[in-house]
């Protein structure tokens, strides 16, 4: 039994004990862990950017006191106050203080409407258990993404060594080309030289044996004349044969006339062998006044007989092949020592992870375009009349100081109409395969893509957003 004193102490201990729950809750609600420390429970409360002072009862009393929203944040009443929704089981967040008893679900714990309403459901087991799932399946291809990068850590390692070691092999291979050059050039000057320096003898011996330009016709016989000159091979020469075949010795460009034609073979207009010889042919001799067309010194075909001369020509020409030959190869050799060099000199990642990418080319098809991504090399657009339009070449790295190799930049594409050159930036993102995964265009000509490879996994991947509260 309860006296009626005992029994009005009685209600003042519960009304007491109410009251300090309603203050403690009121002095907790929207206030995280990291903050309590300004709301312990005193005569007064300081707002936070230290701008007043306030009774600690006006604490979550729905009225704004602090400029900065600190004495409210468990109600609405400070538009730039925020609320701390504790979530137990996910992840924890603050919201706009506009937001509380807004009717609106906002916190999966709904603490957020706790004067609502609103009949809102606590949530955040569920979305924490979805949440672990999923981290647990991004971590399990993390983890497989690792592995296949560290088997094409370890390719590019070997194909390095193996590019270095076919680097110098080609060098060995130039210099020795080079060496070949600089002989054979040598031995085809000295050919050549010994084949023009035959030819000058023999065109010398013959025109000093008589300087005269009948020395042309000295070791031929009036007959083989007679036969060049006769077209018709009818036994006899005719003014047209002697228009047609001889020229005047001063102006060999002009023909000869009827009438000079005429006077060559004697005032005849035909002669046969006989009248030949003692009319046209003296003239041949002499040479100082016609000569048949296309003569001009020794004939070649002499000189070109004398085995000596065509010894000498075909030492020369074998010469000049070989040495073409050589420097055919030693272009080809060049050309690739060039290639190799290049492809050495790009940065390929810290462990030179990216080489694999090297010589591949990924492709998506977004709408009727194919999109065509060949790493360290260039970027493509191909439409459905299948003109390919370029969309840069291979600039830099452009990823952050801490995560330099996130990011490809494309530069100095196709000019646009009305509009600038195009670009291209590529984000790599983590998986298990290398695959073109998008390609968005966020303002004219600029476009953005995402290559999605093992190469781009990093072992120091934090879970953002995941607490122990989970």
């Amino acid at each position: 039994m309860f006296t009626n004193c005992s029994l009005g102490h009685y209600h003042i201990i519960i009304a007491v004990v109410i009251w300090s729950i309603c203050v403690d809750s009121r002095k907790i609600r929207g206030i995280s862990l990291s903050y309590k420390r300004f709301y312990r429970e005193r005569k007064s409360f300081l707002c936070i950017d230290g701008s007043k002072m306030i009774p600690f009862d006006q604490v979550n009393d729905d009225y704004c006191d602090c400029a900065d929203g600190s004495d409210e944040p468990g109600t609405a009443a400070c538009p730039n106050g925020r609320f701390y929704c504790t979530n137990l089981g996910y992840r924890p967040h603050y919201i706009p203080s506009s937001r509380v008893n807004d009717g609106i679900c906002d916190c999966c714990d709904a603490t957020d409407e706790y004067r609502s309403q609103k009949p809102c459901q606590n949530t955040c087991r569920n979305l924490g258990q979805r949440e672990r799932a999923a981290v647990e399946g991004q971590m399990r291809a993390l983890g497989e993404g690792l592995r296949l990068k560290q088997q094409l850590v370890e390719e590019a390692v070997l194909t390095w060594r193996e590019k270095q070691a076919q680097l110098r092999d080609l060098q060995r291979v130039s210099d020795d080309l080079q060496t070949q050059l600089g002989d054979l050039r040598k031995e085809e000057a000295r050919r050549k030289e010994e084949a023009d320096a035959l030819r000058e003898r023999e065109i010398g011996a013959r025109e000093t044996a008589d300087d005269s330009p009948r020395s042309h016709y000295r070791t031929e016989s009036p007959i083989s004349i007679f036969n060049e000159l006769d077209s018709n091979r009818d036994g006899s020469i005719t003014v047209d044969e002697v228009q047609a075949k001889l020229s005047p010795v001063q102006g060999e460009e002009r023909a000869l006339s009827e009438d000079e034609a005429v006077a060559l073979l004697g005032g005849a207009h035909q002669v046969d062998l006989s009248t030949f010889e003692e009319t046209l042919w003296t003239s041949l001799r002499m040479g100082d006044s016609v000569t048949i067309k296309g003569r001009h010194g020794v004939p070649g075909s002499l000189a070109d007989e004398d085995p000596n001369i065509k010894a000498a020509v075909s030492a020369a020409e074998k010469a000049a092949a070989d040495l073409k030959k050589v420097e055919d190869s030693y272009e080809m050799v060049y050309m690739e020592i060039r290639d190799l060099r290049e492809k050495l000199s790009i940065d390929y990642g810290s462990e030179r992870e990216f080489l694999s990418l090297h010589n591949q080319c990924f492709q998506l098809k977004v709408h009727e375009y194919i999109y065509e991504l060949c790493p360290f090399n260039q970027v493509t657009q191909k439409g459905s009349s299948g003109e390919e339009v370029s969309l840069g070449k291979w600039g830099s790295w452009a990823g952050s100081p801490e995560n330099q190799y996130c990011q490809m930049r494309y530069e100095s594409g196709e000019p646009c109409w009305q509009g600038p050159t195009r670009n291209t930036m590529v984000m790599l993102i983590c998986g298990t395969e290398t695959a073109l995964r998008s390609v968005k265009e966020p303002s004219k000509c600029q476009y953005v893509m995402e290559l999605q490879t093992p190469v781009s996994c990093q072992p120091a991947l934090r879970q953002q957003g995941i607490h122990s509260e989970l």
